[in-house]
């Protein structure tokens, strides 16, 4: 029983990350139908600005924090204003193979400008783990945990009580229909590009002190994003969530009671029998219609 609430709090911290990537995953799609496979770079980004910032330059935890998350979400409107809207014929497979150019550019200029050693940043707090029925929780579990929750019921409010938020939808269920209402679909597409970059470096940063942090790291994360967000229901806020702690779990319990080897195959097993069974995901096509 300790051994598998010890997986499970593992599991759960792994998932929450893999949750907030998806969440990246699926803002875009809801706007724009796009998959942006340079997601996980912003990922990395995110992680060794954060390590930069707070251990490098020494900032406050809190400013290190809102310094990345800006400078994550800048580069999101990079790419959207000079890659994705200048193409003529935006074509899905055209945008598509211009994220993943956009993916190795940024890896590029991730191991020039961090170098190709791992880098590591300290938890957020200097609290002992804490003991529960036998099993430790790392109190960075706590900070990913709640950062996340905060993150999901503060985009509920954005969808729900904002104009912003009620436009993006529209956007989502029609890009003519909301520009005939008179709304802007192309600022809400640089909006969906900035929050969903802020997201990818967010989870990128919420990382940084449970593992080692490269310029090569993104590609795997953004991979597990995207599997999490597919498990979940692509274009689905709850799904995303549902998605990444699911594939979490799953990826602890196989981990530590079949083999370490185990632990990025799990994710794809998981995506091709998603595809296989339930191509809309577990939420179905009703949640991924909707945000």
């Amino acid at each position: 029983m300790q051994e598998l609430l010890q997986y499970f709090f593992s599991g759960i911290t792994n998932g929450a990350i893999y949750a907030i990537i998806a969440l990246g995953f699926s803002m875009l799609f809801n706007t724009t139908g796009l998959i942006n496979f340079a997601h996980g770079e912003f990922v990395m980004l995110g992680a060794l600005s954060m390590i930069t910032l707070w251990k490098g330059l020494e900032l406050p935890l809190m400013a290190a924090f809102m310094v990345t998350v800006v400078g994550v979400s800048a580069v999101g409107l990079l790419l959207e204003r000079l890659a994705i809207r200048s193409v003529r014929k935006p074509h899905p497979i055209v945008l598509v193979i211009i994220t993943i150019g956009a993916s190795i550019f940024l890896r590029g200029v991730g191991m020039l400008g961090w170098g190709k050693d791992a880098h590591s940043a300290p938890s957020f707090t200097d609290h002992a783990p804490f003991e529960l029925a036998g099993a430790t929780l790392l109190p960075q579990t706590l900070w990913i945990l709640g950062i996340v929750l905060i993150i999901v019921a503060g985009l509920q409010l954005f969808y729900r009580r904002t104009l912003t938020g009620k436009a993006m939808i529209a956007c989502a269920i029609s890009k003519k229909a909301a520009w005939i209402l008179g709304i802007p679909s192309e600022r809400m597409v640089l909006l969906a590009f900035a929050m969903s970059a802020a997201l990818g470096g967010i989870g990128g940063l919420l990382i940084t002190p449970i593992t080692m942090s490269s310029y090569d790291m993104g590609t795997m994360l953004g991979l597990k994003g995207f599997c999490a967000a597919m498990l979940g229901g692509l274009g689905s806020s709850w799904g995303a969530v549902l998605g990444g702690v699911l594939l979490g779990v799953m990826e602890a319990l196989g981990v530590g009671f079949f083999s370490s080897g185990l632990k990025d195959v799990i994710a794809f097993v998981l995506l091709l029998l998603i595809l296989y069974v339930r191509p809309s995901g577990i939420l179905g096509t009703k949640a991924v219609q909707r945000f």
